[in-house]
């Protein structure tokens, strides 16, 4: 479906705030945890921006993660993930998929390690086009090749760089994935997920959606649906942002390490340079004085656990996002208590990095 008009044809959207649908006018929908207007209205949005068949909508992106690989797994099935994975989804592949009888096979960070990864009886590939928290950048359309050669489903979570930046179908990915609580909805007010691809996958995920009832309802569809339409105009000044506060951060003696995909150093740059329009709004450092008096030293960044919106704000993910990793798990990944996520808003990116410049150097 390409369109489904309001009635009277207002300029914002409605909300449908109703539990069920007169028939035989309404009988679409029936029922407002299978289908509801806000929500589809929101579903078509997602499904015009990846270019895709078609589309689901959740009540977070953890629902649409979950959901979607409940929907496409059975026992004796293998999945693979990696282990610099938002920590629930790593958690939920490994150990509750586990439980029940699903393979996990976990491939340490970087592109050369999951295609090594990818075997005959690989059923899915789960990535992360851009990894959180160390912002490692996955050779989508490489591992879509080697996912295909041996009949495996690749699903992409692309909540890092949104679908202005990254577009994970055209480079071979059959599902994307994303937390539209992030940087798609952007203003730290909505709980929401989206996924998108292959109708026939779609439906299959839709099924499943409307059994477990991990479905969205209508006033997150609005909200995530009014920050959608900013979304161009916000990547273009939170990449923007990003590059800048990255290349200043790097000037600075009091932090031993910089990651930014945007920056020639990093590991992934060229892949990034490739197929990234641009570098999203995640930048990563190391600091060399105690965490928790320079955190406590910001004036103008907050500490919270999240990313994605109009404000700038740090989190440890060794406490927070990635607190539920062991220490070797940890180390793997090169995260610790000196590693800091700042999350870039849209502000003036000169008083972010004073303000980091001043807490580190105080």
């Amino acid at each position: 479906m390409t369109s489904n008009r309001a009635y009277a044809a207002p300029l914002t959207y409605p909300i449908y705030q109703t539990s069920s649908y007169i028939v035989p006018e309404g009988q679409k929908y029936r029922y407002s945890r299978e289908y509801n207007p806000t929500v589809e209205n929101l579903g078509i949005k997602i499904k015009e921006m990846e270019g895709a068949e078609d589309y689901n909508v959740f009540s977070s992106g953890m629902g649409a993660i979950t959901t979607t690989l409940l929907s496409l797994s059975k026992p004796g099935d293998r999945i693979l993930t990696h282990l610099d994975t938002f920590a629930r989804s790593y958690h939920f592949i490994r150990d509750f998929m586990g439980k029940w009888g699903i393979k996990p096979d976990i491939a340490n960070p970087g592109t050369e390690n999951i295609i090594n990864g990818i075997k005959k009886g690989t059923g899915i590939v789960f990535i992360e086009s851009v990894t959180n928290p160390i912002l490692r950048v996955n050779d989508i359309s490489t591992i879509s090749e080697k996912c295909h050669d041996v009949g495996a489903i690749l699903v992409v979570d692309s909540t890092v760089p949104t679908p202005y930046n990254v577009k994970s179908l055209k480079l071979g990915a059959d599902i994307v994935v994303h937390s539209s609580s992030k940087f798609i909805a952007g203003h730290n007010n909505v709980i929401s997920g989206l996924a998108a691809g292959r109708n026939d996958l779609m439906e299959k995920i839709d099924a499943m959606r409307r059994t477990l009832g991990t479905s969205l309802d209508p006033n997150s569809a609005f909200l995530t649906e009014n920050g959608m339409k900013t979304l161009e105009i916000r990547m273009e000044k939170i990449n923007s942002n990003a590059m800048e506060i990255a290349a200043e951060l790097q000037k600075n003696p009091e932090i031993s390490r910089v990651i930014y995909p945007g920056l020639p150093e990093h590991p992934d740059h060229e892949i990034a340079k490739k197929y990234m329009k641009g570098y999203s709004g995640i930048v990563c450092f190391k600091v060399k004085t105690d965490p928790e008096k320079f955190i406590g030293k910001l004036e103008k960044i907050v500490p919270a656990n999240t990313m994605g919106g109009t404000e700038t704000v740090i989190s440890t993910p060794a406490s927070m996002s990635h607190r539920s990793l062991t220490s070797e798990e940890l180390n793997v990944l090169g995260v610790d208590s000196t590693f800091m996520r700042l999350s870039v808003g849209i502000e003036d990116p000169d008083e972010i990095v004073r303000d980091i410049n001043r807490a580190l150097n105080d």
